[in-house]
């Protein structure tokens, strides 16, 4: 469509909103030519929509739809309103109103039939009108509601989710596992100050008191559309802080929930919660507070219960059975022990008499074999005696001759070894006498008088006298002192050259420097 010309447009002929659609139809025909350049208030162009949808639409049908949004003020309720295809994507979307002159009645009948109350995220059947403001845009006014249509829908949902649990083996994974042997440690889910979590701890406090178990209560929603997420955080919070407290698993999850409406079992039909539950490595029992209809909960938990004081019944039951057993066994035990014990009596009295006839004889036996011995022991005995007192007399002997043989040997060498050490000691003093005049021949060749008169001069240092020996020590402007054989003089250093080769030398240890 081309723009309008809006120059003309104080000559543009505006048109009058119409009394009814023919009437529109037919003064637009007669003008369609001019319309181009014709200029349509909104209002009335909106009036003509309007009345376009009030003629077409003018009766009520039945629409399926999502509830995207539900809100309330001054008694009626708004709805948000969706329609999705397969791949969960929003095709179609508007508004609906459902005027509180109606509401309380269309509600209440459909709280009546699902036991739950309209909220999001539900797919409804509404019996609808359609109708446009110029102001408000358009919306769908909702004339009634079909529970029927939602129950169903419920159902299939429920059975999609079963199918899709079997198909993935969550189903029945929780109950391949084996019953506890022993529940000492038991993890409870439960909605916060609940009468059925009431019920259920007054048994199990009393359970409790007596060792034999522990629980772990852990809370959460158990109704609304952020149950299955608090639920399924509750869950995992629980195992990491018991794993973490013990170092073990638990021997027993526990998810009840007391009664109350019907319609709130809708929320714990959630596939991300039940697929969590089956998955549990730990054995899940549920009790939810229902008798007649199932929640997802129910099909995949290891043990179902109608009630929570059902759950702690079977935990006290099976402690109780386990103690039942366990002093059947010590009974059976005990009576085994006590035919042992008299078996081994009446064995050991027939071992007792027979080592007794045994003994008697070989006492006999022993006594004369040890009489014999002992003979035979003097004997020897006085054999070795006599042996030992001649060994004893000719060892004395050889050790006196080789003790002579060895004093004579070591006072020989003691006087050779003697006359060595003199012999070396008085080299050694002679050598020592030769070394000492070397030294003092060039001790004195050395001292000081007679190098400085051999025309050699020695240098100090005019501020603290130190000796000057090598040209590091000296530093340019420095005041130094020359001490010659017959007087001394003060010199003022002006330039310093170094040889190197001369400073390597003397720095150098004195091993390397006597070898130069």
């Amino acid at each position: 469509m081309r723009k309008p010309n809006l120059s003309n447009i104080k000559q543009a002929k505006v048109l009058e909103p119409a009394k009814d659609l023919a009437t529109l139809e037919a003064e637009l025909a007669e003008q369609e030519d001019e319309l181009e350049d014709t200029v349509l208030r909104l209002s009335d162009y909106l009036s003509a929509v309007e009345m376009v949808i009030k003629q077409t639409f003018d009766h009520r049908v039945w629409v399926k739809a999502e509830i995207r949004n539900l809100s309330s003020k001054g008694g009626h309720y708004y709805f948000e309103l969706a329609e999705k295809d397969d791949d969960g994507k929003v095709v179609a979307s508007c508004r609906g109103n459902l005027w509180r002159f109606k509401a309380a009645r269309v509600l209440a009948k459909f709280e009546r039939a699902t036991g739950m109350p309209l909220e999001r995220d539900l797919t409804v059947l509404l019996k609808v009108s359609a109708g446009f403001h110029a102001q408000y845009g358009f919306s769908i006014t909702v004339e009634d509601i079909d529970p029927s249509y939602t129950l169903g829908d419920l159902a299939r949902q429920y059975a999609e989710m079963v199918d899709r649990l079997t198909g993935e083996g969550l189903l029945h994974l929780n109950q391949q596992l084996p019953a506890p042997f022993d529940i000492e440690h038991v993890l409870v889910i439960a909605p916060e100050k609940a009468a059925g979590l009431g019920d259920f701890q007054a048994d199990a406090d009393r359970l409790a008191g007596t060792g034999a178990c522990h629980f772990h209560y852990h809370n959460a929603t158990f109704q609304g559309n952020h149950a299955p997420a608090e639920i399924r955080q509750a869950i995992v919070n629980a195992q990491q802080q018991f794993y973490d407290t013990y170092q073990r698993l638990p021997d027993l999850l526990v998810i009840i929930r007391g009664g109350g409406a019907v319609g709130d079992l809708a929320y714990l039909n959630d596939y991300e919660l039940a697929a969590l539950v089956a998955e549990q490595p730990v054995p899940v029992w549920v009790g939810i507070g229902h008798e007649r209809d199932k929640v997802i909960l129910d099909e995949v938990a290891h043990t179902s219960f109608d009630t929570p004081s059902k759950v702690i019944a079977a935990i006290h039951s099976h402690l109780a059975q386990l103690v039942t057993q366990t002093l059947h066994y010590q009974a059976q035990i005990k009576q085994a022990a006590q035919r042992q014990l008299n078996t081994a009596e009446q064995q050991t009295a027939r071992q007792l008499s027979q080592i007794q006839s045994q003994t008697i004889g070989q006492l006999t036996a022993l006594r004369k074999d040890s009489d014999y011995a002992w003979r035979s022991i003097q004997q020897s005995a006085q054999r070795q005696v006599k042996q030992a007192v001649r060994l004893t007399a000719e060892r004395y002997t050889q050790t006196q001759t080789l003790a002579r043989q060895q004093l004579t040997k070591a006072a020989t060498n003691s006087r050779s070894h003697q006359e060595s050490i003199m012999q070396n000691a008085q080299q050694q003093i002679v050598q020592a006498q030769r070394d000492s005049e070397h030294l003092r021949d060039i001790v004195l060749l050395h001292r000081p008088s007679r190098v400085l008169k051999q025309g050699y001069a020695m240098l100090t240092d005019a501020k603290n006298n130190q000796t000057l020996t090598s040209s590091t020590q000296l530093s340019p402007e420095q005041t130094v002192n020359i001490i010659l054989k017959d007087g001394n003089a003060k010199a003022q250093i002006i330039d310093i050259n170094m040889d190197k080769k001369a400073t390597e030398i003397s720095d150098m240890p004195i091993q390397s420097y006597n070898n130069i």
